[in-house]
């Protein structure tokens, strides 16, 4: 079937799959009802060899059978949002409005609609397609769900595209990063009678400011940044803290800058460490920069699906650094791109929205890149 024509003929049941998924709450580690329903509607579809793997991820192995030259293509389940009831949606303007809908429930919807393509058009990749609505792709989710999946697919994928961003721009370079529950435990005490006892909170504070005061690598082309994203502790306005806690995170497109950031976050922790403050140091989240990678390889897969979007869509695509699924694939040295299947904006807020028509250009976007991609 001619892909425009297919595009059209699902215009109203893309719009109602979009809305179902809204209504799932999915947050990471906790994304079992929408990968539930991602598997009946598959299944419903005629989807063959459909399975759950033990991360949640819903993976349906399209003529990947004695393969090891396969595309993996991924949408991930969950959203930031740590809400078990489910979301507000609203259509106002030609936007939808839903805490998560563009980040990444769009694209989950785009990705079940182009295997319905496929499998209805009797399109059959000859080297496979992996398609996985996969698990914890979110913050503390630290890519559970893909590092999952590859291993169990180990040696048998050669690229890698994630839907997962607007469509003008391409994530063709991963931030890798490095995050941290930091502890600082002290005697306390009473605010007035141990005065001036040391205080947790205190010992948070000064690490706090050192983190801040650092001298970030300078290396031409690369970026890294640190953040300080969640302080907790203390008891009362009249009790000097027993107990406090930071999350931080240091990020960089280089792996020698991650290793300095490291260095240099530890050598803070070591020295907070003293007599009356204990520091226990807790690694939440660890995503690998590119390594290993062929460079013509991966530029030319980015290109490819820079001449297809903007063929599709008739607007110039900007490439970007992002922190994604593709770190995985990346990390291990396989071509990874992070492609966009909607218009958007205020993602990771309760405010977001996206074009409501922009993922009906989107969906012609995804089908054209599978179709020319796997050729």
């Amino acid at each position: 079937m001619d892909i425009k024509t297919f595009v059209k003929s699902v215009e109203g049941e893309l719009y109602a799959l979009l809305k179902d998924l809204c209504h799932i709450p999915a947050p990471s580690y906790k994304e079992d009802a929408r990968a539930q329903y991602c598997k009946k509607w598959l299944c419903d579809l005629g989807a063959e060899g459909v399975y759950t793997d033990k991360a949640k991820n819903v993976i349906f192995p399209y003529n990947c059978q004695g393969s090891n030259d396969i595309t993996a293509v991924v949408a991930h389940t969950d959203t930031v949002f740590s809400d078990l009831e489910p979301m507000p949606y609203k259509e106002e303007d030609g936007k939808i409005f839903c805490p998560g809908v563009g980040d990444d429930t769009a694209s989950l919807a785009v990705m079940l609609m182009c295997i319905k393509y496929m499998l209805k058009s009797s399109v059959i990749p000859q080297k496979g397609i992996l398609f996985v609505c996969n698990s914890c792709e979110e913050g503390l989710g630290n890519l559970l769900g893909t590092r999952t999946f590859m291993e169990e697919y180990k040696g048998r994928i050669k690229q890698f595209i994630s839907f997962d961003s607007n469509i003008e721009l391409i994530a063709d370079r991963c931030v890798g990063s490095h995050r941290y529950k930091v502890s600082f435990l002290t005697p306390g005490g009473h605010s007035y009678l141990e005065f001036p006892g040391t205080s947790a909170i205190h010992a948070a504070a000064k690490v706090i400011n050192k983190i801040y005061s650092l001298q970030l690598p300078q290396k031409p082309g690369e970026k890294t940044t640190l953040n300080v994203g969640i302080v907790e502790g203390g008891t009362s306005v009249n009790t000097i803290a027993q107990s406090a806690s930071i999350l931080c995170e240091y990020r960089s497109t280089d792996v020698e800058c991650l290793e300095y950031m490291k260095k240099e976050y530890f050598k803070i922790f070591e020295e907070a460490n003293q007599e009356n403050v204990k520091v226990l140091v807790e690694c939440v989240g660890e995503r690998p920069c590119a390594d290993k990678l062929d460079p013509e390889k991966q530029k030319a897969l980015a290109e490819k699906c820079r001449e297809i979007i903007e063929r599709v869509v008739k607007t110039e695509v900007e490439f970007e650094s992002s922190s994604t699924d593709c770190n995985i694939p990346l990390s291990l040295g396989i071509p990874a791109v992070c492609v966009g299947v909607y218009r958007g904006s205020k993602m990771h807020t309760r405010e977001e929205y996206i074009i409501k028509d922009s993922v009906i250009s989107g969906l012609e976007v995804g089908i054209s890149l599978l179709s020319e991609l796997t050729e």
